[in-house]
């Protein structure tokens, strides 16, 4: 069974930093694009930041300079380095893999509802 997992969330102040790992088991995704999304209060899901197959990431202008995504293939583990953290990136982060054909490109995973492994998420909260 295809399972992702996240951990790391958690609550801190304005400025500071949070690392989110995500870990994928009943399959490896090395070769699919994968990436975080998060959904703050009353906003739509968004995505946060993505790697492609062959490993190159896509970031939100909002979090460019700021987070760094991340993968170990060895550990089948998807990581997402947050800093400068500030109150608008308060959300419910989930990771998530397009798990049917590998793909290359920024726009590789950018549209949730195409993505069919998602993790239960990982709340983030930024204190002002």
């Amino acid at each position: 069974q295809m399972q992702l997992a996240e951990s790391g969330g958690g609550s801190v102040q304005s400025g500071g930093s949070l690392r989110l790992s995500c870990a994928a088991s009943g399959f490896n995704w090395r070769n699919y694009c994968k990436g975080w999304f998060r959904q703050g209060p009353g906003s739509e899901r968004e995505r946060v930041a993505s790697i492609d197959s062959n490993g190159s990431p896509t970031y939100a202008d909002s979090v460019k300079g700021r987070f760094t995504i991340s993968q170990d293939n060895a550990n089948n583990t998807l990581y997402l380095e947050m800093d400068s953290l500030k109150p608008e990136d308060t959300a419910m982060y989930s990771c998530a893999s397009d798990y049917s054909v590998p793909c290359v490109g920024s726009w590789c995973c950018q549209r949730w509802d195409a993505l069919d492994v998602w993790g239960q998420g990982t709340l983030v909260t930024v204190q002002s």
